[in-house]
């Protein structure tokens, strides 16, 4: 199970959160993730323990972003097929995808976690500009992920009639 996958399970993705997740402003304001974590731990220069709260709220925020927004009307933006791709992409093991999308998505995935140790020593060490050059970097690569997934979904859509009944003008 790779780390995707993972993560979709611990989220507890079923398929009407994945309705709900397409909404582009759940897709958009998950961009606010890395930023409210990384204050939320920096808070505890501030608040001392009771930075538990604020990070607390940033994990809960997380589980709750897919949910908070109703399945959107309209389906056809860049942000609603990407995640289409992206549901496409974890089913990968059920349902071939062509091999021009498999290497550039798992390279964008491990070019966005190679911004990790740069966020996790900004967090640590309180040092700002790692911080934000690890939420640059993961966010900049996350977004061409997305990116890559709305070209894997356009590519896929008319191969699976689930796939194109995602799809709402």
């Amino acid at each position: 199970m790779d780390l995707t996958r993972l993560t979709e399970r611990l989220m507890s993705m079923d398929d009407e959160t994945w309705k709900r997740h397409s909404n582009p402003w759940s897709v958009y304001t998950r961009f606010s993730i890395l930023p409210l974590i990384s204050i939320a731990f920096w808070s505890r220069e501030w608040i001392g323990y009771y930075s538990i709260i604020p990070i607390l709220l940033s994990f809960i925020w997380v589980w709750l972003n897919p949910r908070l927004f109703n399945a959107p009307t309209n389906t056809n933006n860049w942000a609603s097929m990407g995640t289409f791709g992206e549901r496409i992409y974890l089913a990968r093991n059920k349902v071939a995808i062509p091999h021009y999308h498999l290497t550039p998505a798992l390279l964008l995935q491990v070019l966005s976690g190679l911004g990790l140790p740069f966020f996790f020593y900004g967090l640590y060490s309180l040092n700002i500009w790692a911080l934000m050059l690890g939420n640059l970097w993961i966010m900049v690569f996350k977004a061409w992920f997305v990116d890559r997934m709305v070209w894997l979904y356009r590519d896929m859509k008319e191969t699976n009639p689930k796939y194109l009944n995602w799809l709402k003008p």
